[in-house]
């Protein structure tokens, strides 16, 4: 059981990592919220291993049958390791690789909003964006969380389908 949800996890983590790595890379050319769609169907794509993995279980490891709390338990073990590796990757990511990340994306968003917004308003969503963007600047720990619990939370909803879709009484 232990090597099917580390193999199962650690593809899913790296496709996610890999998938990111590829949307910065061709992004410079597209908006921030193409690359944010992006990133999202990354998410969804690089959690099919959870399917693969429960699959994998049932088949070879329970003897073919597969309860839906059975199917939970390993899908949301599997869903931990793409989750911790995003959330580190993405604190990596801010703070090393592209430090300037947050500089750039809050520029390119405050630039979107001063053309669709009327001033008042725009002067209240420029005020949030910054504290928004301050907040994950400074507090790795609050990024790492917040990118956490957005994997998370895509495998939880992808486990559960999944479980559901592999459940098989003996």
């Amino acid at each position: 059981m232990k090597k099917i949800i580390l193999r199962s996890g650690l593809y899913s983590g790296l496709t996610l990592v890999g998938l990111f790595l590829i949307t910065m890379w061709i992004g410079k050319s597209i908006s921030y919220s193409v690359q944010e769609a992006i990133g999202y169907v990354g998410m969804i794509l690089s959690l099919i291993f959870v399917y693969f993995g429960m699959r994998q279980y049932r088949d070879t490891v329970n003897g073919g049958t597969l309860t839906f709390g059975t199917g939970l338990r390993v899908g949301l073990l599997i869903v931990l390791i793409p989750t911790l590796l995003f959330g580190i990757f993405d604190v990596l990511y801010t703070s090393v690789i592209n430090p300037g990340f947050y500089d750039e994306y809050c520029s390119a968003v405050l630039s979107k909003m001063k053309a669709d917004l009327p001033a008042r308003e725009y002067e209240i969503k420029a005020a949030e964006m910054k504290e928004q963007v301050a907040m994950f600047k400074n507090q790795p720990v609050f990024q790492f969380i917040v990118m956490s619990l957005t994997v998370f939370l895509i495998g939880l909803i992808i486990t559960v389908i999944s479980a559901l879709m592999l459940r098989k009484a003996k």
